[in-house]
């Protein structure tokens, strides 16, 4: 079986870490987030992943070259000269797609991180027989999307409606798809989109279902909702290997901390914390709900909330970092400074305080 996995763009919501490397490479409990994904494709039996991009390609394939051999699986890139949205990457990656197999093929939105329930979805999708299957989400605040209205006992996808403002549902499209290669012969190489141009034709014909995921399901493309998602990544963890979550009396709820870290004496350390690799965490230590990327020091008695920490930052004695700050990579945050949501891009200094969410340049 084949993916091709939607990478697109720069990353702008992610600012100022995409400055420093492709969004897909940005960390999320401390591997990259397309790391998520591919290995979650591995398992189920993918050979061969193409990253549809138009940003960076050679950075992005340096990289994962070495994740080819560990996981051995190919990985091949489809670059686009212009945006094509996200349908017409699949027209220009099509002969990559297509073999004699006649296997339907998985697409995923780079941004999403979930339990990944492939099996389950190659499953579902031999037995409607149709031509397409998305995944959808259960979500609170439907308005915010667009709703997938479709029959509850067979998945059949009725309609798409865009931010409704009257209740039609709460099932929205997860970004995760099992197609049949029959679907590239709709799909013009042109920038156009998969939810509102291609899918509607194919629910028409009765031939588009929708399976609910189960689990959690969150779009990490930017700052809060990364935050959140790390939450939920975490306690999806605690249930299925919990061996991989850190513990001892300075520990509270799920952290994960990379072997390779250094944490001094009498930190306290949660919940829902990701330490990456060669950090130093200096005695008297706070973090709670927050990501320290690879190579970050955090100095004595500072404490951090609801934030990231962009790679070989560091933070200062008696510093107060929270409220979505955001640090780039290599930013050094003097000691005794307070951040409230600053987003500081890389290689800067911060002698003075953050007062109220700004952009620091």
């Amino acid at each position: 079986m084949k993916a091709l996995i939607l990478v697109g763009g720069f990353g702008t919501r992610l600012r100022p870490l995409t400055l420093s490397f492709p969004k897909p490479l940005v960390d999320f409990a401390n591997k990259p987030m397309i790391l998520h994904q591919i290995e979650a494709l591995k398992a189920i039996g993918v050979t061969e992943v193409v990253l549809a991009i138009n940003y960076q390609p050679e950075v992005m394939l340096n990289f994962l070259k070495d994740f080819e051999t560990k996981l051995g699986i190919k990985i091949t890139c489809s670059q686009e000269t212009e945006p094509l949205g996200t349908a017409g990457p699949l027209a220009l990656a099509r002969d990559k797609l297509i073999d004699k197999s006649g296997e339907p093929f998985f697409v995923l939105n780079s941004d999403v991180i979930s339990e990944y329930p492939l099996k389950e979805m190659i499953e579902f999708h031999k037995g409607h027989g149709g031509e397409a299957s998305i995944m959808v989400t259960k979500v609170d605040e439907p308005s915010k999307y667009g709703v997938v209205v479709m029959e509850e006992t067979t998945g059949q996808v009725d309609k798409f409606v865009e931010k409704p403002k009257l209740f039609v549902g709460n099932k929205i499209n997860a970004g995760i798809y099992l197609l049949n290669p029959s679907v590239l012969d709709r799909i013009e190489l042109r920038p156009t989109s998969i939810e509102k141009e291609v899918f509607p034709k194919i629910a028409a014909e009765k031939k588009l279902f929708a399976m609910v995921l189960p689990g959690f399901w969150m779009d990490i493309g930017q700052p809060r909702d990364y935050i959140s998602g790390l939450r939920l990544y975490l306690d999806s963890l605690r249930k299925k290997s919990s061996s991989k979550l850190a513990s001892g009396t300075h520990i509270v709820g799920n952290v994960i901390v990379d072997e390779t870290a250094n944490i001094g004496e009498g930190c306290l350390i949660g919940p829902d914390v990701a330490i990456g690799p060669g950090c130093i965490i200096e005695p008297g230590v706070r973090l709670s709900r927050c990501t320290v990327m690879r190579g970050v020091r955090i100095k004595k008695h500072a404490c951090i909330s609801s934030s990231i920490i962009g790679w070989h930052s560091t933070v200062g004695q008696w510093a107060r970092v929270e409220n979505m700050t955001i640090l780039g990579e290599d930013v050094h945050v003097c000691d005794e400074i307070y951040s409230n949501g600053g987003v500081v891009l890389p290689h800067k200094e911060i002698k003075s305080n953050i007062l109220k969410p700004e952009i620091v340049m």
